[in-house]
């Protein structure tokens, strides 16, 4: 028995005794999150913290209130267990209750993780960054490598209990020269699977391949979104599109069962993947395809937004799932099938995936990334923001010259409709989300060419 079920099966015990009858559920967490940062080419900050929080959820008397703390001793658990019977006393009425996930099998874990973060060292990281420093060929580097190890348990007083371990790692850095940045970021399935040197490579490449930027008119141009720029797209489509609580409250632009996206894209969340086999009410995770071949075919939904559709739940309980609804965080768009896997290639497309999109395109923008996202119309999923670390014209299949960054307003959905995605890259590159947060998000990419992206003036206004 791991000390995460002892802990859970502790507070169960302590909460039903204060409540006889109530319906329970508990949730216990504990993450060890390390980050390495380095700037200058240099590492100047290690840091790392191994937290455990409980998270109690009571339905009683016809209401539910929630709370949740870090934990390090019975001190600690008892008094959480007290405030969430007194606010459970005081909180409104929940006609709305979904009830307790019922006992359930728990699915296998996927073979293609591992838990070689549980021994991971601050050496490990750093191994990885002098790979990135030197693969930068003498030009500055700044950037993380990050490493987060998760166990959890869960307990609920209609039987259901499970527990687990996941593995999630990551490097995000830049390379620079003369203000001119290249970028290259990687979240593989195991530490050993970072490749410092050919991440370093990548990002001097385009570095190098951006200096003396010269600037174009706003329009409309054709691109190629590298996954970098694409993991902002999968990201906002995980919250703001495929999210069961907006779509119930109308505020996405999904509708199930229609073909809305070009048949070239599908999507597919798989927490399976890193280990994650059950989410924050106890509901066992699946893979579970979102869109096939353009038509829509599910939402993400925890038990509450579940309920209210009348479907069951996908898995997708988290923390902030009351405000921000349940969505997608291992989010997968899936390569064009047939083709070769990706090499590196010289320049400024990251692999030959991209560069087999870039010979296409008679006149387009190569984006490396997009930065400074805001939603402006989540009901037809309008963003606006700007490009970064790196952007390049493309004339006749070749890229040709660097280009200063733009301000873009684009709705994403119309921006992957039926006719607008030109091609979809060979090979899938998985980018890391938020650095600093322990579940951190992951989103699988392939590159993408589209036939239109409305960029709107450059970045200076």
């Amino acid at each position: 028995m791991t000390v995460e079920v002892e802990l859970a099966g502790s507070a169960l015990d302590r909460a039903t005794a204060a409540l006889p009858g109530a319906e329970i559920e508990i949730s216990v967490d504990r993450n060890r999150l390390a980050l390495t940062r380095f700037a200058n080419s240099v590492i100047h900050q290690n840091v790392a913290e191994d937290i455990t929080s409980v998270s109690i959820q009571i339905h009683h008397d016809g209401r539910t209130a929630a709370t949740a703390a870090t934990v390090t001793g019975d001190i600690d658990l008892v008094a959480l267990v007290g405030r969430a019977v007194d606010a459970v006393r005081m909180a409104p009425v929940d006609p709305a209750w979904p009830g307790l996930a019922p006992p359930a099998d728990m699915p296998s874990e996927a073979s293609g993780w591992a838990l070689d973060g549980a021994t991971a060292t601050p050496a490990d990281r750093a191994q990885v960054v002098r790979g990135f420093v030197d693969g930068a060929r003498g030009l500055e580097t700044a950037g993380y490598c990050r490493t987060n190890l998760w166990n959890g348990a869960f307990v609920n007083t209609a039987g259901q209990s499970a527990h687990g371990a996941a593995f999630e790692c990551g490097l995000s850095g830049i390379a620079r020269r003369d203000g001119a940045d290249g970028l290259a970021r990687h979240a593989p399935l195991t530490l050993a699977g970072l490749d410092g040197p050919a991440l370093g490579r990548r990002a001097a490449a385009k570095a190098l391949a951006s200096a003396e930027p010269v600037e174009l008119p706003p329009g409309r141009y054709e691109v190629v979104l590298e996954p970098t720029a694409v993991a902002d797209v999968l990201e906002t489509l995980a919250v703001a599109g495929f999210n069961g609580k907006a779509v119930n409250e109308q505020r996405s632009f999904v509708r199930l069962g229609e073909r809305q996206l070009d048949e070239a894209i599908t999507l597919v969340d798989d927490p399976l993947a890193v280990g994650q086999t059950f989410d924050d009410q106890g509901t066992p995770r699946r893979t579970l395809t979102l869109v096939d071949s353009g038509t829509v075919l599910a939402l993400t939904h925890d038990r509450r937004s579940a309920a209210e559709a009348g479907a069951e739940s996908t898995g997708h309980a988290g923390a902030g799932a009351a405000v921000w609804g349940p969505f997608a965080r291992h989010l997968t768009l899936a390569a064009a099938p047939g083709g070769p896997a990706a090499t590196e290639v010289d320049g400024p497309a990251a692999d030959s995936s991209v560069a087999d999109l870039v010979a296409g395109v008679e006149r387009g923008l190569l984006v490396s990334d997009l930065w400074y996202t805001r939603l402006l119309d989540p009901r037809t999923l309008a963003v606006t923001g700007l490009t970064r670390n790196g952007l390049w014209l493309i004339e006749d299949g070749q890229v040709t010259t660097p280009l200063r960054n733009f301000r873009f307003t684009q709705s994403y959905a119309q921006a992957l409709m039926p006719g607008n995605v030109l091609a979809v890259g060979t090979a899938v590159s998985p980018v890391p989300g938020d650095t600093y947060t322990a579940t951190s998000p992951r989103w699988s990419c392939p590159a993408l060419r589209l036939a239109s992206w409305n960029f709107t003036g450059g970045a200076s206004g």
